[in-house]
């Protein structure tokens, strides 16, 4: 398996094909519309708007594993986002990103990049007390921790970096920038 070997299913209930994302750089994000980290919306879309038309896709996963943050329809998840972040890429299905009914997309990115620590910071601090309390072996598992979990997928199709919802935006989008030239 591989990067291109997906299907999901958009917010109406479309096929969607990995394998139409080739040639292209893609963010894959768990996304929520209710958690402290709902604000990384607005560069994500901002990149989108950017980069877009040089290769860049989005794929957006709304989940509601993580505090419930995600309630509603695909429907409700689109009106949230078009009006507080005027977002313009395309939205998934609401899905689990762990567990026995998790994406198989995710099940890969998981085994292809695995959670190495939240980094430095309050944030970190607060998520690694936060998930200590959820999960004892949090730091050993893939597992995805929280919301806004990022993947970037080259143009090859190979995952090239996982970015925790601690990471600096600036430094998501300097690293994507980069790499879609």
């Amino acid at each position: 398996m591989g990067f291109y070997d997906f299907t999901l299913l958009d917010g109406k209930g479309n096929e969607v094909k990995t394998a139409d994302f080739a040639g292209k750089v893609v963010l894959v994000v768990n996304t929520a519309t209710g958690c402290g980290f709902t604000p990384h919306y607005a560069p994500i879309e901002a990149l989108y708007e950017e980069l877009h038309d040089k290769g860049l896709e989005i794929l957006d996963v709304p989940c509601n594993q993580f505090g419930a943050q995600t309630p509603g329809s695909d429907d409700d998840v689109h009106e949230f986002c078009t009006l507080h972040y005027n977002t313009t890429f395309p939205q998934m299905h609401k899905s689990d990103v762990n567990g026995e009914n998790a994406l198989p997309l995710f099940t890969w990115l998981k085994e292809q990049k695995g959670f190495e620590g939240f980094g430095e910071g309050e944030m970190a601090g607060f998520m690694n007390k936060h998930l200590a309390k959820i999960d004892p072996d949090y730091q050993n598992n893939s597992d995805i921790k929280w919301n806004f979990t990022k993947f970037v997928i080259d143009r090859e199709g190979n995952v090239l970096a996982r970015f925790e919802p601690t990471a600096d935006m600036d430094e998501v989008v300097a690293y994507i920038r980069e790499l879609v030239g």
